[in-house]
């Protein structure tokens, strides 16, 4: 097997470790979960079993659990803490137990990367839970300065990753 196409299957693997954590955290926080999807854009794949979605989508670019989002609202900062952070803990306990291979390597990678509050990432949504939680209510400017300025700190915490590791 090629090196390209094995980090795809471990690319993709670990992206699937991920969403299997969020579903189980959506699962175990009573949050019902409509579809998990590998990759975006259009569907090339369907598999529906018992009223859920697993699809393969066009573009390897991500993946995603479709939540209920109204659901997930109502749920304590606990719960949605612990949905928003599945993903990343099954990746990291994946991680740890496969520490001396690659993929865990790429597990803990994916589970770090997840935690940078990057717009729409794993981090961001937590950043918003909490901020939520404090301010006790949604404010559109609070949350679009979180927004830039997560970019804003992913974006050095990157660079000094790079700065260092060269």
């Amino acid at each position: 097997m090629t090196f390209a196409l094995l980090l795809a299957a471990y690319t993709a693997a670990a992206l699937l470790v991920h969403e299997l954590g969020h579903l189980a955290a959506a699962r175990f926080c009573r949050v019902p979960a409509k579809e998990l999807a590998l990759g975006l854009g259009p569907a090339l794949l369907r598999v529906n079993l018992r009223g859920f979605t697993f699809s393969i989508r066009a573009l390897p670019l991500g993946s995603f659990v479709r939540l209920d989002g109204s659901e997930l609202s109502e749920r304590t900062t606990g719960q949605k803490l612990l949905v928003h952070l599945g993903g990343v803990l099954s990746n990291a306990l994946v991680g740890v137990l496969f520490l001396s291979h690659p993929f865990g390597w790429l597990n803990l990678l994916i589970a770090a990367g997840n935690l940078l509050p990057l717009y729409q990432h794993d981090g961001w949504k937590c950043g918003l839970v909490l901020m939520r939680a404090l301010v006790g209510r949604t404010s559109r400017p609070a949350e679009q300065l979180f927004t830039f300025s997560g970019g804003f700190i992913s974006l050095v915490i990157i660079l000094a990753i790079i700065r260092l590791s060269s």
